[in-house]
């Protein structure tokens, strides 16, 4: 199965995100994929195809994390989405939301969540971390500068990131998610 690990914003902030979302270019473009607001969430770490007997060594790391985490923060990390930018180029191109806030929480975050799926010896993409929202896939069909210079202004609400959550995504059109396990930050 393939899964990752992430924090979904509240619906607050994703319902303002929405609103912004549908004023930008590739809102309009034909052939531009647009991030499900449904879906939106912010990944920590991609893990890929896990082995279904390997679900377990999973929730594990992923409850060690948390529990690490809450235990050396004491709470949540308030964040908001807002400003962005764009990802690759070409046929690649991604649009994406960045996170404001208690980002250096978040890091750490995401670090004990790597350090426990590699201490499992679980797979996982270790890309650096860099907390951000995809929005939109435009590839090349859309000149994103316009676009990235109006999320400049974007600032969205504040929330409390409290929850880490598993998550299995399921390749196709459209794109499904399903959540397999939560823990509280």
């Amino acid at each position: 199965m393939r899964l990752f690990a992430a924090i979904y914003p509240p619906s607050a902030a994703v319902a303002d995100l929405t609103v912004r979302v549908a004023e930008l270019r590739v809102a309009a473009a034909p052939g531009v994929r647009l991030a499900d607001p449904a879906h939106l969430h912010l990944t920590l770490a991609f893990l890929g195809e896990v082995p279904d007997e390997r679900l377990v060594e999973v929730e594990s790391a992923l409850g060690l994390a948390a529990e690490s985490f809450r235990d050396g923060r004491g709470s949540s990390p308030r964040l908001r989405l807002g400003g962005g930018g764009s990802f690759g180029q070409g046929r690649s191109t991604v649009l994406w939301v960045d996170v404001a806030g208690e980002t250096e929480a978040l890091g750490t975050l995401a670090r004990l969540v790597r350090d426990g799926l590699r201490r499992a010896e679980l797979p996982y993409d270790d890309k650096p971390f860099r907390a951000h929202l995809t929005i939109a896939r435009p590839g090349d069909r859309v000149d994103v500068r316009a676009d990235r210079e109006a999320l400049h202004g974007y600032a969205g609400p504040g929330w409390s990131a409290d929850e880490l959550v598993l998550v299995r995504s399921h390749l196709g059109r459209p794109a499904r998610y399903t959540r397999l396990a939560a823990w509280p930050l």
